[in-house]
């Protein structure tokens, strides 16, 4: 386990990460500069201070509205500020430091930001996708020939068996989904994607399930794919040599 002043880094650098990709989220799909123009409330198109871009802390402070309209603000960009500090800390105290941790952190920046634009528009952007299959690519070669070997078997089965459900769903399966499966194979290779898929297709399942029962619609109705791989490939990525010991060990 790395040293705990490693710890308390990786959160803060994941909260910062965090108010990023909350830009990410909203200006992606709307093709937007992810740079210009600066940060400004989305109600009154005030430009936003230092003090109100601290992580977390500023929702606190403002109460949840804008300084200068008292717009609400809405809840998702602390949390998504949270949820990427946590996921930060987690893949640290899993791995240390190493490249393949950066390699991670990197991939889980991509899939906080794929999950929510899926969650609000149902497309997973290409751009995004692209840029993490480029960073999965460079970090399977940096890694070595065994893991570049690896990743391209588990790139080409991640993309085949969601192309494949695609085909047979008739259009169950969005084309995102599967590009984003084969860029998520060079990161964890043929046996964790297996598990990352599975994983997916089980809390899919799951979670779909208990919505079409709380919401009386049926299990026909389409739910965006994106958050479920995202799950299951950082699941996959935490604990996936455990799950597969587990598994073989029965």
């Amino acid at each position: 386990m790395p040293p705990a002043w490693i710890g308390f880094f990786s959160f803060l650098l994941g909260l910062c990460t965090g108010s990023f990709l909350n830009v990410c989220i909203h200006r992606l799909p709307r093709g937007m500069s992810l740079v210009a123009p600066p940060s400004h409330c989305p109600a009154c198109g005030a430009r936003l201070g230092p003090l109100d871009l601290i992580p977390v802390l500023s929702y606190l402070f403002l109460r949840g509205r804008c300084r200068h309209c008292r717009g609400v603000i809405s809840p998702r960009y602390p949390l998504v500020e949270l949820l990427t500090g946590f996921g930060f800390l987690l893949i640290t105290r899993e791995y240390g430091f190493h490249l393949y941790t950066a390699g991670l952190l990197v991939l889980f920046s991509v899939l906080v930001v794929a999950s929510f634009i899926d969650l609000d528009h149902r497309i997973i952007p290409d751009r995004l996708t692209l840029f993490a299959l480029a960073a999965g690519v460079l970090l399977a070669a940096l890694r070595g020939a065994d893991f570049f070997r690896d990743g391209l078997l588990g790139a080409a089965l991640g993309g085949g068996i969601l192309l494949l459900v695609a085909l047979l769903s008739r259009g169950g399966m969005g084309g995102g989904d599967v590009k984003l499966a084969f860029a998520l194979g060079w990161y964890l290779g043929w046996q964790e994607i297996l598990v990352a898929l599975f994983l997916a297709f089980l809390l899919g399942a799951v979670v779909g399930g208990l919505w079409a029962l709380g919401t009386g619609r049926t299990l026909k109705t389409a739910i965006p794919f994106g958050p479920f791989l995202s799950s299951g490939a950082m699941l996959a990525a935490l604990a996936g040599d455990k799950l597969i010991s587990w598994y073989l060990n029965l």
